[in-house]
């Protein structure tokens, strides 16, 4: 159970039901839910139906039903870059998938959450590639998760061979690849995706890009590179040089929202990882 304090802003009175959706961003089901809770809905401790109407200058406390339902493993260790009462957002390391599957039943990110945060849900705002690392947004609430909805902006870097110059957009629809159920390609018939990258910097043995998203289509950049003839070192799937990298090399970098908890907007950054910037560090291609 988390609870979600509300300031009451609002000319005249108006029923409580009404200015949740209105003006809180309160989804009709989540009110639902609140109804069902003992207490669900308080003002000075009191309990409120929707129907009861409010003023401005109320606090309205809401407790909202959430847990998390994965099973916790607190053996795993996460970086916190930021947290407040609604998000928390962290540096996931490469090699870490965000839920649990048939071959990860205990080692991701959301049993590393389950351990930290048991009495709270696990909203994932950002879905990140398992060898992909850096910055999660993770919502604790239902309420915070809708008000992120569409209103993250990231940056990801990445590493590629040398030889791409500048700054370009890739626009090209993404479909599955026939006969698989992971592998991703550009095809006509695919959905619309683009991707904008910059180069940011030219080392000896590799160039850093940096890289934002008009869609989030399943591995988009690592496709989207791949199609230009730049795969991201590391890649196997999609034909990266892994001399040098085991994982690919793709990282969210920085992150900005405005957090549900006090409407205030933050930018949030995570150092690449250190076998991508040793990969920078290299004299030549031959160290």
């Amino acid at each position: 159970m988390s609870r979600l304090q509300i300031d009451v802003r609002c000319e005249g009175e108006m029923p409580l039901g009404q200015y949740l959706r209105k003006y809180a961003g309160i989804s009709a089901q989540m009110i639902k839910r609140l109804k069902a809770v003992p207490d669900g809905m308080t003002r000075n401790g009191q309990h409120m139906r929707t129907v009861d109407p409010v003023l401005s200058g109320d606090v309205i406390l809401l407790h909202l039903p959430e847990n998390c339902g994965h099973t916790p493993n607190p053996e795993l260790h996460v970086p916190v870059v930021y947290e407040s009462a609604q998000i928390l957002v962290c540096d996931k390391p490469a090699g870490m998938q965000v839920h649990p599957s048939m071959l990860h039943r205990a080692d991701t990110l959301a049993n590393w959450f389950a351990a930290q945060y048991p009495e709270c849900g696990f909203h994932l705002v950002n879905r990140l590639d398992r060898n992909t690392s850096g910055l999660c947004v993770i919502a604790k609430t239902s309420y915070a998760a809708h008000q992120l909805r569409g209103g993250v902006e990231k940056r990801y870097y990445a590493l590629v061979a040398n030889g791409l110059h500048g700054s370009g957009t890739v626009d090209a629809p993404i479909a599955r690849a026939q006969a698989s159920v992971i592998t991703r390609c550009v095809r006509a018939d695919g959905r619309p995706a683009v991707t904008h990258y910059r180069v940011i910097r030219e080392a000896p043995c590799c160039t850093l890009l940096e890289l934002t998203l008009e869609t989030g289509r399943t591995h988009q950049i690592r496709v989207h590179m791949a199609h230009i003839g730049y795969p991201l070192l590391g890649d196997a799937l999609y034909g990266g040089d892994c001399s040098r990298i085991e994982a690919h090399a793709l990282h969210c970098g920085a992150v900005t929202l405005t957090d549900p908890a006090n409407r205030e907007q933050v930018t949030l950054h995570a150092p690449l990882r250190a076998e991508m910037q040793a990969l920078l560090e290299e004299e030549d291609g031959t160290t």
